[in-house]
C-alpha cells in the first residue's frame, strides 16, 4: 500500500492543491493528514467557512479518484468545529475522520490521536499535561478555550488541566489494534528524544507520554507534525524507537510531504 503523509498546511490552498496533485500522479492508495488543517490568519472563527467550502471541494476530488484521505483537526483547529468537520467528512464514502479513532483497510490498521503536551500558548482546547509530573510552562496569558459564545477564558488554567486526564491517560484509552505490528499511529504530537521536537532555539519539547507509548507497543510506524520547523533545526525527520518507525516531516514554506510504502516500508522525504 502507498501512502503520502502530510501535516501543518494550516489552510494553506497552494498546498491543498499540491496535495492532490501528487497524491493522483504518484497513484497512492491514502493520504494521510496530520492535523492544523484550517487557517490560522484573522479571526478564528472563521474556520468553519473553510470546512464548509474549500475543504468540502478538496475532499470531493479524492473521493473522485478513489484516494482514501485520513484526517483530523489539530491544535491550531478550533474545537467548537469538531462535529462540522466529522460531518463534512462524511459525506464522503473515501475521507475518513481518525481523531481518537481506528480505521482499517488491507490488513493495515491506522489509530489517530490529535491532543497535545500543554505548551506556553493560550490556545488550550486540545492541550493537556504530559504526565502526571508534567511540569506546566510558563504562561504567555489568560488561557482560551473556544465556544459557540466566543472565547472562554481560564484564569486558573492549572486547575483546570489538572482535572483533565493526561495524554499518557488518554493514550492508553485509545482503542488497540488488532495486529500491532501492521498498525500506523498518526499522532499529532511528536514523542521525545529523537530529535523529532526541535523548535527555533533547538529545545526538545516533545512528549514524554508518546515516547513511552511508541516504546512499550511497538506499532510499524508513527506519524507526527506540530513543530513545522523540527526537521530543519536537528537535521532529523524520521528515527527508530525499538522496531517502530516514526516520522515527522515538518512543514515550512514550500510543500513537504513524505511518501511511504507500507509493504517495502521504503520511506521518502519530498519538498517542492
Amino acid at each position: 500500500m502507498k501512502v503520502i503523509f502530510v501535516t501543518d498546511l494550516h489552510g494553506n490552498k497552494w498546498k491543498y492543491e499540491r496535495l492532490f496533485k501528487v497524491a493522483k500522479s504518484t497513484k497512492v492508495n491514502l493520504v494521510i493528514n496530520g492535523g492544523d488543517m484550517l487557517p490560522t490568519k484573522g479571526n478564528l472563527f472563521k474556520q468553519g467557512e473553510f470546512i464548509t467550502t474549500y475543504l468540502k471541494s478538496h475532499f470531493s476530488q479524492f473521493e473522485s479518484a478513489g484516494i482514501y484521505y485520513l484526517c483530523y483537526l489539530g491544535n491550531d483547529d478550533l474545537r467548537i468545529f469538531d462535529e462540522l468537520f466529522e460531518k463534512t467528512c462524511k459525506k464522503f464514502s473515501f475521507v475518513i475522520p481518525i481523531a481518537q479513532q481506528k480505521f482499517e483497510i488491507d490488513n493495515y490498521e491506522f489509530i489517530g490521536f490529535n491532543l497535545i503536551v500543554d505548551y506556553p500558548f493560550r490556545l488550550k482546547d486540545r492541550c493537556r499535561q504530559d504526565t502526571h509530573d508534567f511540569i506546566l510552562p510558563e504562561q504567555y496569558g489568560t488561557a482560551l478555550l473556544s465556544s459557540q459564545d466566543g472565547w472562554q477564558e481560564i484564569n486558573d488554567w492549572l486547575s483546570y488541566v489538572n482535572s483533565l486526564p493526561t495524554i499518557a491517560d488518554e493514550l492508553n484509552k485509545l482503542v488497540l489494534p488488532n495486529n500491532m505490528t501492521n498498525c500506523v499511529y498518526v499522532i499529532h504530537m511528536p514523542p521525545y528524544k529523537l530529535g523529532l521536537d526541535r523548535y527555533n532555539h533547538g529545545r526538545g519539547v516533545g512528549s514524554k507520554a508518546v515516547y513511552d507509548f511508541l516504546m512499550k507497543n511497538q506499532p510499524k510506524l508513527s506519524l507526527h507534525g506540530h513543530i513545522h520547523e523540527s526537521p530543519e533545526v536537528s537535521g532529523q525527520w524520521y528515527a527508530k524507537l525499538g522496531n517502530t518507525m516514526c516520522i515527522q516531516p515538518g512543514q515550512l514554506d514550500k510543500f513537504t510531504y513524505v511518501t511511504i510504502d507500507l509493504s517495502t516500508m521504503k520511506i521518502d522525504r519530498i519538498t517542492r
